[in-house]
């Protein structure tokens, strides 16, 4: 390790599995994230600490559990004076230069009213095309509001960084009327279509763009970036020419892909079949329909997996330029160069789709990928971590502090040592009955074998054994085989610090 302190760069994408990758043995094509995790080192058994995105990305952040910062769910906001305590604003204050470009989503965009917020989209003209932070802890920012184009980049004065720049000739409408307009004719795969938006004007293209030019801006002082895709999450819109990369004939359809709610825990039927409870009747009927996937078939779900790769194809090639660039510019000996996500997808596992209150690997497992000085190359660490922990390693490597009362534990002694060790990881998500009608408190812990997911409300349960049963078919709660396992992890949920906040009011959807 160098004596100067190592730049950070963070680079994330939006509902990956950690599945796919192309080292995982799925065929997608992933040429420059298989580099670096030949050149680095790569965690296979991490989870995200809640299986949607606001928290699990306000507990990136922060190294706080999702109960804890108080974004339990999607439409809470993450409190600023929480949100700058995090990792950014620790190597602020440390000397780091900060910045993040892309999605943040620390804040919810589609509220009820207007926030105030730079993520809320009524309230993001109050800011100004100057505007460039500081947020959350980034000294700097060059955000977009959403960047799943179920909602196209909003016309100025609304929107942000990246809206602007799409519309910046007067020709965003067009560009939008382009990207509706399918390139060959769509089978009715859920949320997928080939996008005839030209790849130049994608929101992956300008992350990577944006990132590069941070990077080029020469400075004395170390920095940390987070350079956040929106991507892969649904709609599964793949410009050309990505969304041809893989031929629907040849991706990798799940091997157990029907509802088999029948041997599943009571709360996976009421999940998908209950009514949200809101009063806003124009978001209750969106997550209504947002939350019912239509049974695809085989032929659709091809379809929408092969977009889907796609996606995560145009990231890797962003990726691929990123890393260039810190070569040619000499930084790649003083960088720690960080890869992950903040959830999976279903991606047709057990006959669902996109992501719930159903702990499945598919949505629970996130890929994530370290390179850089003093990171072994080519070393796989089958210890159970989460996300979460990334907060605290970052810290570590720049010599921050961050708050000892956090969760957020450092990952270096797993990079560098081989006698760390991990027990389990945690995850978390209260539900609330605006999500499917039905409040839930979920917890789960994953060990490098076990896997346990706890309803406390009713004490109903599912335990799974990852060795003998990787695709989570038997469902091991009230096996008596296993009890002793049971209470073990049941301890390992309870030990869970007792520091949770009272729960926040919901602004919105997202």
């Amino acid at each position: 390790m160098h004596n100067r302190r190592p730049n950070i760069l963070f680079i994330t994408s939006d509902q990956q599995r950690g599945d796919c990758y192309g080292f995982e043995g799925r065929k997608v094509k992933t040429p420059h994230l298989d580099d670096m995790a030949r050149s680095g080192t790569r965690f296979n058994a991490c989870i995200t600490p809640n299986l949607v995105c606001q928290p699990s990305r306000s507990s990136i952040l922060t190294g706080l559990l999702p109960r804890t910062h108080g974004v339990s769910d999607n439409g809470i906001e993450l409190a600023d004076a929480i949100g700058e305590a995090g990792f950014a604003g620790s190597l602020s204050r440390a000397g780091y230069r900060t910045a993040m470009i892309g999605k943040a989503h620390f804040k919810t965009s589609h509220t009820f009213a207007p926030t105030g917020s730079p993520e809320c989209r009524e309230s993001s003209a109050r800011y100004g095309a100057d505007w460039m932070g500081p947020y959350m802890g980034f000294d700097q920012v060059e955000l977009m509001l959403e960047g799943h184009n179920h909602f196209p980049p909003m016309q100025p004065p609304l929107g942000q960084h990246y809206e602007r720049w799409y519309h910046m000739d007067g020709r965003g409408e067009e560009r939008t009327a382009l990207y509706r307009q399918a390139v060959t004719p769509p089978i009715g795969a859920h949320e997928t279509w080939n996008s005839a938006l030209p790849v130049a004007w994608h929101n992956s293209t300008w992350i990577g763009d944006r990132t590069i030019d941070f990077l080029r801006q020469r400075r004395e002082q170390p920095f940390c970036v987070w350079a956040s895709f929106p991507d892969p999450h649904h709609p599964f819109d793949a410009p050309e020419p990505w969304c041809h990369l893989h031929h629907p004939d040849e991706v990798d359809l799940p091997e157990h892909r029907t509802l088999d709610l029948d041997r599943r825990p009571w709360w996976h039927r009421a999940s998908l079949e209950g009514s949200p409870k809101m009063e806003n009747e124009r978001l209750r009927a969106f997550r209504e329909k947002s939350s019912r996937t239509p049974r695809q078939s085989d032929e659709q779900l091809r379809h929408l997996i092969a977009n889907y790769y796609g996606m995560i194809s145009l990231i890797d090639h962003q990726v691929g330029r990123i890393r260039i660039a810190l070569r040619e510019l000499g930084l790649h000996e003083d960088t720690i160069v960080v890869y992950s996500t903040d959830h999976g997808d279903w991606l047709g596992d057990h006959g669902l789709l996109l992501k719930g209150p159903m702990a499945y690997e598919g949505l629970l497992r996130v890929g994530m990928l370290f390179e850089g000085p003093g990171v072994p190359a080519g070393k796989v660490v089958q210890d159970p971590v989460s996300t979460l922990d990334l907060a605290q390693t970052f810290c570590d490597y720049g010599q921050a502090p961050l708050d000892d009362t956090v969760h957020s534990r450092s990952l270096r002694p797993l990079l560098e040592r081989d006698d760390a060790s991990r027990d389990f990881a945690y995850s978390e998500w209260d539900l609330r009955a605006s999500r499917s009608g039905v409040d839930l408190q979920l917890r789960t812990v994953r060990t490098q074998r076990h896997k346990l997911t706890m309803e406390l409300i009713s004490g109903a349960g599912e335990l799974y054994d990852l060795q003998e049963d990787p695709t989570e078919m038997h469902n091991r709660f009230d096996d008596a085989a296993l009890a002793t396992v049971r209470r073990e992890l049941q301890d390992m949920i309870a030990s869970r610090p007792d520091d949770a906040c009272a729960p926040l009011p919901q602004v919105g959807m997202a």
